[in-house]
């Protein structure tokens, strides 16, 4: 039983995510379609406009994802290498934990603290994987 609704679960969310992504993409095609819509009447002039609006507004959601994305490629970057590192998982655990002082901030505290430090540790990652391909072009070129 556990097997079923844990797979009816993945299924369910494989699609649903595939088709949130798919209506992201065609988000472009269906402002278009909602733009040139004909007619006089005030309904056919709002979805006119409402075409042109979401027109406007796929090319800077398209830019927001893409921006989220990457940070949260990077968070989960990091949280995995974290976690394969007992020690630096314990010291961002011991770092959570401690208590500031301030009235009301030790909640918030305790949970950006993880966060913000498995950001710190994907994008120093990052960085050193990429100035190691870096690194490795350039080399290739010269022995070239």
């Amino acid at each position: 039983m556990r097997v079923a609704v844990l797979a009816g679960i993945a299924v369910l969310m494989t699609v649903g995510v595939y088709g949130l992504v798919a209506g992201i993409v065609k988000l472009d095609d269906a402002g278009l379609y909602l733009s040139q819509r004909t007619g006089d009447g005030v309904l056919p002039r709002l979805v006119r406009r409402l075409g042109r609006c979401v027109l406007a507004f796929a090319p800077w959601l398209m830019k927001l994802l893409s921006v989220l994305g990457t940070a949260a490629m990077f968070l989960v970057g990091g949280g995995i290498l974290a976690h394969g590192i007992p020690w630096l998982e314990h010291w961002i655990t011991d770092i959570a934990e401690l208590r500031t002082g301030v009235a009301g901030m030790e909640l918030v505290l305790a949970a950006m603290t993880p966060i913000l430090a498995n950001l710190a540790i994907g994008l120093v990652a990052g960085a050193l994987v990429l100035v190691t391909v870096d690194l490795a072009k350039r080399t290739r070129s010269v022995l070239r």
